[in-house]
């Protein structure tokens, strides 16, 4: 019998030669090719990482991103941006953006905040030794007097709540006495009359006695609401760089008030616990704008009687009675006197220097 060849027949099967690959032509087959060449890749390109550091560091950071939580990594990142905010506020060392009258129109251009000003809660400083109380007090009126002897006494006491307010919040020490002589023993400290040679001059006996009064009723409860949470000031002729980053609440006499920006700067985040050490570094321990000055008296009462020298880096308006001028800038700023109608203020200036009455005015 003669075997039948279907060649024409329509309904015939298609032959397949022994040789074929019945896969060529599938798509999946495609697919898994190219899976396992990626995957070859992949691990070429981790075995070449490996070998490499700096490759290495980047596919660990790579592979964190992408198994990261993220509200674990916001919130990371939020510490690393409020750590950089508080190292970029942590000194007056650097230069500022602006100067003298250019300082005070471009002050005058940063928007205050609109949203309400909430007080801070009264600070009672709590019973401790005599000589710590009394600690706490010399250095709240020694801020209050360097830093605002000239201004109101709403000025004065704005300064004082800063100070408070910084006591509580986590980015700074727990005593007052830490707060304000934090970063003194290096150029550019928090307060500038504790490593700017402020104290080398007696101060004016009836400006003492009122900062202390200031200091007095701030320790005691009193809260200076117009400044809400603040924690940062500078004086209207200059323009600190930080300025801008942070959150303007107001301007009192030559001082411009800010807060922390965002939950920083909410009394939520005021919730460190007064720590009651209050320490007063010796006079000689602070840096006093130059060379230490090995003959400078080291105590206290020994300050208070003596009329140093005046550094001669120190250049300062005459009727300073603390912070810097710079003259080589080629501006001096105005200095504020809201005593100037009586005869008192012109008879104390004029006697500044001299050794103060016995009547409890300390230097230092």
């Amino acid at each position: 019998m003669i075997p039948e060849l279907n060649i024409a027949r329509a309904d015939a099967a298609p032959a397949e030669a022994p040789w074929a690959d019945g896969d060529a032509a599938s798509p999946g087959s495609w697919t898994l090719k190219l899976a396992l060449f990626g995957l070859a890749l992949l691990a070429a390109a981790i075995l070449f990482a490996a070998s490499n550091d700096r490759l290495a560091r980047f596919a660990e950071a790579r592979f964190a991103a992408w198994t990261a939580d993220p509200a674990e990594t916001a919130k990371a990142a939020k510490q690393q941006a409020l750590a950089r905010l508080i190292a970029e506020t942590e000194t007056d060392a650097a230069l500022p953006a602006a100067e003298g009258d250019d300082a005070v129109a471009r002050n005058a251009l940063l928007p205050v905040s609109t949203l309400p000003v909430e007080a801070a809660r009264p600070f009672r400083l709590p019973t401790i030794s005599l000589a710590q109380a009394s600690n706490a007090e010399r250095c709240l009126t020694q801020a209050i007097y360097y830093e605002a002897a000239t201004e109101s006494d709403t000025g004065k006491a704005a300064v004082a709540q800063v100070i408070l307010n910084r006591m509580r919040h986590p980015a700074y020490p727990d005593t007052v006495c830490g707060v304000i002589y934090q970063g003194s023993t290096r150029p550019g400290c928090q307060f500038s009359f504790a490593c700017d040679g402020s104290m080398r001059r007696p101060p004016v006996p009836a400006l003492w006695r009122r900062s202390g009064e200031i200091a007095r009723a701030a320790l005691a409860g009193r809260v200076e609401a117009s400044v809400g949470m603040a924690t940062h000031y500078h004086a209207n002729y200059v323009l600190p760089r930080w300025a801008p980053k942070l959150t303007k609440i107001d301007q009192i006499g030559a001082h411009i008030f800010y807060r922390w920006p965002g939950s920083w700067g909410k009394p939520g985040a005021f919730s460190d616990a007064y720590a009651g050490a209050e320490w007063i570094p010796a006079f000689s321990q602070l840096y006093q704008g130059g060379a230490a000055t090995a003959d400078a008296p080291a105590d206290a009462a020994t300050l208070a009687a003596v009329a140093l020298p005046r550094d001669p880096t120190d250049r300062r308006a005459d009727n300073d009675v603390g912070g810097r001028v710079d003259v080589t800038k080629g501006w001096v700023p105005s200095i504020p006197d809201p005593t100037s109608s009586t005869s008192r203020f012109d008879s104390l200036t004029s006697r500044q220097g001299a050794t103060p009455a016995t009547d409890g005015v300390p230097g230092q």
